[in-house]
C-alpha cells in the first residue's frame, strides 16, 4: 500500500490528540521486548571486548531484520487480505506509534505539575522515568533544567527524526528508526555491561540521527522567530555551542533551545553513581523556572508543527 501524504496528516493529528494512551496496543514497547530477549540470547559477559562488539553488531542486525519483517508483513497481510478501510486505519496507527509530540509534553508534564503543588520527592520520582541521570538529590532549578533539555533533545528523537524518515521510507523505514533508536537507549550505555556490547547500537543511532538532530535545531530557530522569540540568538547559540557537546547529536536542538528561551542548560549531572561535567549550552540568562519550561513545550509544539508540514510536502513530491 502506497504511503500518502493524508496517511502522515491523520497520524500526526491523531498523536496531538491521544498521546500515548496506556494499555493500548504499541509497537514501540513490542520492539522493546524483543531488544530484551535479544540482549539476554546473544550477550556474553565473559567474551572478550571484540567479540562482544561483534555480538553487538549481531544483536542490532537480528532486531532491525526482525522489525523489518514484522512491519512488511503486518502491512501486505492487511492491504491484501483486509477491507481497504482497515488496512488503511492500520497503517495509520503504525504510523501514529512512532511520533510522540502529545506524549512528550504528556510525561513532563507530570514532573511540572509536581513542582507545581511544591512536591519535589513526586517530581525527582517521575523526572526518573524520562532522564538517566540521578534524581534523587536534584532541587527545582535543577528538575527544571533537566525537563528543558529531555524535552528540547527529544525533539529530535520523538519528532523530526520520525517525521524524516516517514517523509523519506515510509512507516517500515520510521519503524527501523524507532528499533535502533531504542537500542541505543536501553544497550547504547558506557558502563562495565554495555561499554563494547551497545558500542555498534549507539554509533548507529548516531548516524541515523546526523541529519535529524541538525534539522531539529534549523527547525527550532524558525519556530523562536514564528513565536516572535530571539531566532538570532538560537542561532548563534546553536553555532556557538552545538559542537561542544561529546554526542555528535544532541547538541543541536540542546543548544538552539537554549538560545531561544533565554537559558543556560548544561552543567553537572550523576549517572550510575559518578558525577559528569557537561558543557554549558547558551548565556547565563533568567533563573530556570517552571515558566522556561512552559515556554519550552510552546517552542516544541511548534516545532513539531514546522516538522510536520515539512514532511507533508517532502511525501508529496516523493508520491505525486
Amino acid at each position: 500500500m502506497e504511503f500518502y501524504p493524508w496517511h502522515l496528516a491523520a497520524a500526526y493529528a491523531l498523536d496531538l490528540l491521544l498521546g500515548d494512551p496506556r494499555g493500548w496496543p504499541h509497537p514501540i514497547r513490542w520492539i522493546g521486548n524483543l531488544i530484551t530477549a535479544m540482549d539476554r540470547r546473544i550477550y556474553d559477559e565473559k567474551a572478550s571486548p571484540l567479540m562482544q562488539r561483534t555480538l553487538g553488531a549481531v544483536f542490532w542486525l537480528t532486531v532491525v531484520t526482525l522489525v523489518v519483517l514484522a512491519a512488511v508483513v503486518i502491512l501486505r497481510v492487511t492491504s491484501q487480505l483486509f477491507h481497504p478501510f482497515l488496512a488503511h486505519g492500520v497503517l495509520i496507527w503504525m504510523v501514529f506509534t512512532t511520533l510522540a509530540t502529545r506524549g512528550l509534553h504528556q510525561e513532563s508534564a507530570k514532573v511540572a505539575e509536581a513542582l507545581n503543588q511544591g512536591n519535589l520527592a513526586v517530581a525527582r520520582e517521575k523526572l526518573a522515568w524520562i532522564v538517566s541521570r540521578d534524581t534523587s538529590e536534584l532541587e527545582e532549578k535543577d528538575i527544571v533544567r533537566a525537563l528543558v533539555e529531555t524535552v528540547s533533545e527529544n525533539i529530535s528523537d520523538g519528532i523530526v527524526a520520525p517525521l524524516f524518515f516517514l517523509a523519506l521510507g515510509g512507516p517500515v523505514a520510521a519503524m527501523v528508526y524507532k528499533a535502533m533508536n531504542t537500542m541505543d537507549s536501553m544497550v547504547g550505555y558506557t558502563n562495565d555491561r554495555y561499554r563494547y556490547f551497545g558500542w555498534f547500537a549507539a554509533r548507529a543511532d548516531d548516524v541515523a540521527n546526523w541529519v535529524p538532530a541538525r534539522l531539529s535545531g534549523f527547525l527550532l530557530v524558525g519556530a523562536a522567530a514564528l513565536m516572535k522569540r530571539d531566532w538570532r540568538r538560537a542561532w548563534r547559540t546553536m553555532r556557538r555551542d552545538a559542537r561542544k557537546m561529546k554526542s555528535p547529536n544532541a547538541g543541536y536542538p540542546e543548544a538552539a533551545a537554549a538560545g531561544a528561551l533565554g537559558a543556560q542548560l548544561g552543567g553537572a549531572n550523576v549517572y550510575f553513581g559518578e558525577r559528569v561535567e557537561k558543557p554549558t549550552l547558551g548565556d547565563p540568562g533568567d533563573p530556570l523556572t517552571l515558566e522556561v519550561y512552559h515556554a519550552m513545550i510552546r517552542l516544541m509544539y511548534v516545532t513539531s508543527a514546522l516538522g510536520c508540514i515539512l514532511a507533508l510536502g517532502v511525501r508529496a513530491v516523493l508520491v505525486d
